[in-house]
């Protein structure tokens, strides 16, 4: 494994291979005990600025994010769009060109449109992280969601995951088969055909339309909510013929590995998507993934903070020269 991180932008899973991710989970690793510290701070980011650009609602990817960059000691702004001048009908390249002047180190964003980040990370010199971008990508919500699952059953490799849900609308679910095939997993898409993006199977993974066919021998369940907000006309024909058809319970652990775990990237739709005896089960990791969330999210801010302190380097010395 190589000692730097190549990547001066995290973007999407696509850009990463398995040493990559193997070297932000066990930088996160290290941040989880900093996390479990009395005084819960280290001065890695002492003096660089980091701005949450959040243009859709969140409360764990916003939050985590403002606490690593916290804990790190950087100097973190928070932005939506709401009050921010997008709300004035400012476009994203001129926010884009406000924010450069400012010369912020790194910016995460979150936007609806898919492309969103890609297209910020070609404007500005800083570091961009990718948020969660439309239905496209969330990839620092599956290198968490990777931290739970090594941490829980000690690998990636050889496992079978099935993500059940609203596959369609879901930026988690293809981040999440993204990384799992790097590591040779069997990513299971279990949800009705309305919720099952077209060509699903280029994305390398097998596609169930049964939810007992997709548990079977599971060694993760990943359930996802029906994203009510990105839905266009009734793709279900109700909340609760879903739940009775795709909603997993306790009593469907028994079609799963003996040693499964549960999984949910938040928020739960308590009684749609998962009852909530098996959300707070102790087979439930779903706490887990939220305490993995900040560390995760840490070693992506230390890791591209680090590249950039090392390409600042390399500038200067070829300046010199």
């Amino acid at each position: 494994m190589s000692d730097g991180f190549r990547h001066h932008h995290l973007l999407g899973i696509a850009d990463l291979d398995r040493d990559d991710v193997n070297q932000i989970l066990d930088a996160a690793e290290s941040f989880i005990e900093v996390s479990r510290r009395p005084v819960r701070k280290v001065p890695t980011l002492r003096g660089k600025t980091l701005i949450n650009m959040f243009f859709e609602a969140s409360t764990r990817t916003r939050t985590s994010f403002e606490l690593a960059g916290k804990r790190l000691s950087a100097d973190v702004v928070n932005i939506s769009a709401s009050g921010s001048s997008v709300s004035k009908g400012e476009s994203l390249l001129d926010t884009c060109k406000t924010l450069e002047a400012m010369r912020p180190d790194l910016v995460v964003i979150r936007h609806s449109a898919s492309g969103a980040p890609h297209f910020v990370a070609n404007q500005i010199g800083c570091s961009v992280i990718n948020g969660g971008d439309g239905s496209h990508e969330h990839p620092t919500q599956a290198l968490l969601d990777a931290f739970a699952i090594r941490k829980s059953l000690g690998t990636l490799s050889g496992l079978k995951v099935a993500i059940i849900g609203d596959i369609t609308h879901s930026r988690v679910a293809r981040s999440n088969a993204a990384l799992l095939k790097l590591f040779g997993s069997e990513v299971r898409f279990c949800a009705p055909y309305t919720l099952m993006p077209t060509g699903a199977e280029t994305l390398g993974v097998r596609v169930f339309h049964d939810l007992a066919s997709a548990l079977e021998g599971a060694d993760v369940i990943m359930l996802l909510r029906i994203q009510r907000e990105r839905l266009e006309g009734p793709l279900v024909p109700s909340m609760r013929e879903y739940s009775r058809q795709y909603g997993v319970s306790q009593r469907h652990l028994a079609l799963a590995n003996p040693r499964a775990i549960v999984m949910h990237p938040g928020p739960m739709n308590r009684g749609v998507e998962i009852n909530s005896a098996l959300a707070d089960s102790e087979r439930s990791v779903i706490l887990d993934q939220v305490e993995a969330g900040v560390a995760v999210r840490m070693a992506v801010l230390y890791l591209l903070a680090k590249e950039l302190r090392v390409q600042t380097a390399r500038q200067a010395a070829s300046d010199a020269g």
